[in-house]
């Protein structure tokens, strides 16, 4: 039953994040002429390109599923198959309804429309990876280069993204270019701030409970942690510390159950730069 909703779960999110990309393009992305990120920002480049110079439209979903075929198979070979399967999920239906969904102008305010496309954007992607997907395209890429190496790549794409704007610039004008700067600049910084993955949290924590909250660290992290005996210098009380290493997404609800078995605990969240060593993480199926 756990099972079933987890996967129903998957299911709801993914879908949510196919409409609001789908949305986004065909409203904030049209609107402005943007190039979002990514695959699907050389596929709408095409699309604009020869929508221009030779006055064919090209299907949007024929273009990002062509270009998806090598990401979905570092996918399959690196990453995971179900992971690959809902993200190809996320892939044909974000395609398609981007393709049936009619435009929607809402502003003419291109900077407007470059600051929160760039938001609605970025909470898309956070959706499918919240279900352990992805939206595709670079994204297989990030992940498996985050996979391997236990850092962010969300600036390493973005580097990608503006060589893309540039060729978007000679082609179709520099206006609509240097804004989509400022559209990707957001979504990325937004998705990193959304996503906490690959953040890693130091957690030196000061406790009478010692037991209670290594069961804690252990259950919900799968983390493992090391015991310091202290003592307190102002009123001479000896107490335990525990020094634990989780990722950025366990920390929050991590601290909050800590509190609760130990009211009296004494938390310091730190962020770690890198960690050298053994490091648990969670499969992404």
């Amino acid at each position: 039953m756990l099972m079933i909703k987890k996967e129903i779960r998957r299911l709801i999110l993914i879908l949510l994040g196919s409409v609001l990309m789908a949305v986004n393009i065909n409203t904030f992305v049209h609107s402005a002429n943007l190039i979002p990120g990514g695959f699907s920002g050389v596929a709408l480049l095409i699309q604009n390109a020869f929508s221009k110079y030779f006055n064919i439209k090209v299907p949007y979903s024929l273009l990002v599923y062509t270009f998806n075929i090598f990401p979905i198979y570092i996918g399959f070979r690196y990453i995971g198959k179900k992971f690959t399967l809902y993200s190809m999920l996320m892939i044909i239906v974000s395609g398609f309804l981007t393709d049936v969904i009619p435009g929607l102008k809402i502003t003419d305010d291109i900077l407007l429309c470059s600051i929160f496309g760039g938001i609605c954007n970025a909470v898309s992607i956070n959706f499918c990876l919240m279900a352990d997907s992805s939206s595709g395209g670079t994204d297989f890429i990030s992940i498996y280069i985050s996979e391997k190496t236990g850092k962010s790549a969300w600036n390493y794409i973005m580097a990608f993204n503006v060589c893309v704007l540039i060729i978007s610039g000679v082609l179709l004008g520099w206006n609509a270019a240097l804004y989509s700067i400022i559209f990707q600049y957001v979504s990325t910084q937004v998705l990193n701030y959304l996503y906490k993955r690959y953040e890693k949290i130091t957690l030196l924590i000061v406790t009478d409970k010692p037991d209670e909250v290594y069961k804690i660290i252990k259950e919900q992290t799968n983390h493992d942690a090391t015991v310091f005996e202290g003592k307190g210098c102002y009123q001479g009380a000896e107490h335990k510390m525990l020094y634990s290493v989780v990722s950025g997404s366990e920390s929050g609800n991590l601290e909050k159950r800590i509190r609760m078995c130990d009211s009296n605990a004494f938390i310091n969240v730190i962020r770690s730069k890198s960690i050298v060593g053994r490091f648990f993480k969670r499969d992404l199926e």
